[in-house]
């Protein structure tokens, strides 16, 4: 907990609740995760710049086409957490989320 440098915009904060099912919905798990509200944020005032980690589709059609001339396997994989623990160049504040006491 830090007091945030004057003028400087906070991010806001939610939890978010789930329930995990097994097949017959009974309850498997909770789950809880607090994240940021990021979509409050306006261009060129809180950003600057956004990046989109997918392929073009002509890249992806080049790379099939080689994989298939060459007769080589290709393998799909899903990486749910590639920017979990991303570096950031600048210092972000987020509020404290509700019913929190420090």
């Amino acid at each position: 907990m830090v007091n945030p440098p004057y003028g400087c915009k906070h991010v806001g904060c939610k939890w978010v609740f789930k329930k995990k099912l097994r097949p017959h919905d009974t309850i498997e798990k909770y789950k809880a995760r607090l994240v940021a509200k990021g979509y409050t944020q306006q261009e060129g005032e809180d950003y600057f710049d956004t990046y989109s980690p997918v392929a073009r589709l002509t890249t992806t059609h080049v790379l099939l086409s080689l994989a298939a001339s060459h007769g080589q396997f290709l393998h799909q994989m899903d990486v749910k957490t590639t920017f979990l623990n991303g570096e950031l160049e600048v210092d972000i504040y987020m509020d404290q989320p509700n019913g929190f006491i420090a």
